[in-house]
């Protein structure tokens, strides 16, 4: 289970972050992001709950790849551990966690996969389980899925 789940990491973090388009780059990236503020003032990344939130998040969605019939075999030949750690990457960048995204884009990461619509929504049903377990509010989960809404076209097969 655990060499399993080492393996689905990458691409559900690609697949994910993945079916949501977010900027390749680092730059374009946070230009995109920083201005996102809550009327607390705070990031969209504190209101994930921060490190410890998104790796609760990611910890939840990889748990529920692993035993997801639907997507499990994207994940085969993935490193699982480095998929988690570029998942937490990627979601922190996204979110204006100020962090630096070691990953390939979502394009070239998801190549050649052929991953359906179907595959998509079953992983970002996953990761919105995920963050309703971690006490995700409805307004900020929703925050979050905009913002990887975009790499749709770069995560699946069209």
């Amino acid at each position: 289970m655990r060499r399993l789940r080492v393996k689905l990491l990458p691409f559900v973090v690609v697949f994910f972050f993945t079916g949501c388009a977010v900027p390749t780059t680092e730059t374009s990236a946070s230009q995109t992001h920083s201005s996102h503020q809550t009327a607390s003032h705070q990031t969209l990344y504190q209101d994930l709950g921060g490190n410890a939130g998104v790796s609760a998040i990611v910890d939840g969605l990889l748990a529920r790849i692993a035993t997801d019939p639907r997507i499990v075999h994207h994940f085969q030949e993935t490193d699982i551990a480095l998929f988690r750690e570029r998942a937490i990457e990627h979601f922190c960048l996204v979110a204006d966690g100020g962090c630096v995204y070691h990953g390939e884009s979502m394009q070239h990461s998801h190549r050649g996969l052929n991953i359906t619509q179907a595959d998509f929504d079953a992983l970002v049903g996953h990761l919105i389980e995920s963050m309703k377990e971690q006490h995700i509010p409805l307004s900020t989960r929703n925050a979050f899925l905009k913002r990887l809404a975009p790499m749709y076209t770069d995560i699946t097969y069209q």
